[in-house]
């Protein structure tokens, strides 16, 4: 068998080797899921060192919303898989190059257009990729968000909401990608290096103008009114030399009631960003009474549909609780988190590029995934960064979630050190329990997945003695 093995086509050798560690990769996350589905099997009562913090109550229900996520985790990976094992098996690739190269040349654009046919290709791709990813989608948002008190979309808002998403995404991916495809056919021996800087530009460039000109397009913002809150979030701003200008409230409530906050912005323009889920004496979710988003016929729909279903209101933070969410966010400015993230994650982009450099004139990469008389740039891109770099993509996100970890506890601990240990503390409770986070956690699950530590690390964290 070894013998055999070693006897094929280097070609072969490569396809079957991504082949196998793609399911690799698979298993072993089944694996970690089917521990932590254990957990959520057997762990029916509260545990006695989360007496204080959690009813029985809210215990089941984060249970049972966990472990729905959890089997519907299973089926849509396995599916996920699936899919890209029979299109890898079946040719699908090159077949998608070819129809884009038919589909190109009707329109008078011969083999030598490479980037037009590299653009229909990759629409085509998009396009099957959120077709396929359709049902599962309406699946989680409208069973399982829906059946746990979540969902707040009818279905006539998540297909308009979908079919914007996809808008938005071709007008920024399409003219990118001719760009980067430009670049490095132009670019020489050192094209590396060029493809890096662009991609550096545009990533910057999209952080700038999301919340600004992208998000709007989705969510409604606004400026958070005049009061308490906003007169104290400006002065703990300025404690810390946050250059803050503006702090807006986006309506979070008319898609989910989960709830959030960021900041954004570069150099001395930096906002805040809060959810209106977020604010207890804000957010619409709370105030009894009041029609869910949506006008007319949809919210009597919705209404008398809310009559028949469960719905978890959320209950918010008050100001101080805000206050202490915030100082966490703060913190991770103020210790250099997110330069840290950018360095880091513009470091590994340049030694991808330049690794890409290394090895897009290998035929045997192309020969591996059907391409025998051409060798694309972009379908050059996809193999290398998709599938040969997936070994290295595996380890590089496992030690980025331990980094966060360490992150989040110091962002915890720089709110501890502002004075708003108590209130970040029962901030952390209120969120685990408006999100129905489930707080006990297998450790091998945890520790390969969790980008943020469990809520009783984090609580205990914060009571136990500070550390320098």
């Amino acid at each position: 068998m070894l013998q055999e093995i070693l006897a094929l086509p280097v070609e072969d050798k490569i396809f079957y080797a991504v082949l196998v560690f793609s399911w690799t990769v698979y298993i072993w996350e089944a694996y970690l899921a089917c521990r932590q589905r254990r957990i959520y099997r057997s762990t029916m009562h509260v545990p006695t060192e989360l007496g204080k913090i959690m009813d029985s109550e809210t215990f089941e229900k984060s249970r049972l919303y966990q472990l729905d996520k959890s089997n519907f985790g299973f089926w849509s990976g396995l599916y996920s898989e699936a899919e890209g094992t029979l299109i890898l098996l079946l040719g699908g690739i090159p077949f998608l190059w070819k129809v884009s190269g038919i589909l190109t040349a009707r329109f008078g654009f011969g083999p030598e257009y490479e980037i037009s046919q590299s653009l229909v290709f990759l629409m085509l791709a998009t396009l099957f990729s959120a077709f396929t990813g359709l049902p599962w989608s309406l699946y989680s948002t409208f069973v399982i968000e829906e059946k746990h008190g979540f969902n707040q979309q009818t279905l006539g808002f998540f297909l308009k909401d979908a079919l914007k998403k996809f808008a938005v995404t071709q007008c920024i991916l399409l003219p990118v990608t001719s760009l980067l495809l430009y670049i490095i056919k132009i670019g020489g021996d050192y094209f590396f290096i060029y493809a890096w800087l662009f991609t550096l530009i545009v990533s910057l460039i999209l952080v700038t103008i999301y919340a600004d000109y992208i998000a709007p397009l989705f969510d409604k913002f606004t400026p958070l009114p005049e009061g308490e809150l906003k007169s104290e979030i400006e002065s703990m701003a300025k404690s810390i030399c946050f250059p803050l200008t503006k702090v807006y409230v986006v309506e979070g409530s008319k898609r989910s009631s989960h709830s959030n906050a960021y900041f954004y912005g570069f150099f001395k323009n930096k906002r805040i960003v809060l959810f209106d889920t977020l604010l207890e004496d804000y957010s619409p979710l709370n105030k009894a009474g009041e029609k869910e988003p949506g006008t007319g016929e949809e919210n009597e729909a919705a209404s008398n549909e809310s009559k028949s279903k469960p719905k978890n209101k959320k209950q918010g933070c008050s100001n101080p609780e805000v206050l202490a969410v915030l100082g966490h966010e703060l913190g991770h400015w103020k210790l250099g988190h997110t330069v840290k993230n950018i360095v880091i994650s513009q470091m590994n982009s340049f030694l991808c590029f330049f690794l890409f450099a290394v090895l897009i004139g290998r035929k045997e990469l192309f020969m591996a995934f059907g391409f025998h008389d051409t060798q694309p740039t972009l379908i050059g891109l996809m193999i290398i960064f998709q599938f040969i770099f997936s070994p290295y993509n595996e380890l590089l996100s496992f030690c980025l979630t331990v980094l966060s970890r360490r992150f989040e506890f110091q962002a915890d601990a720089f709110a501890r050190g502002m004075g708003r240990s108590s209130e970040l503390y029962s901030a952390l409770i209120k969120l685990n329990k408006d999100n129905l986070g489930f707080p006990v956690a297998d450790w091998l699950f945890s520790m390969w997945h969790y980008s943020h530590p469990p809520l009783l690390e984090r609580l205990r964290a914060l009571t136990g003695p500070k550390q320098d």
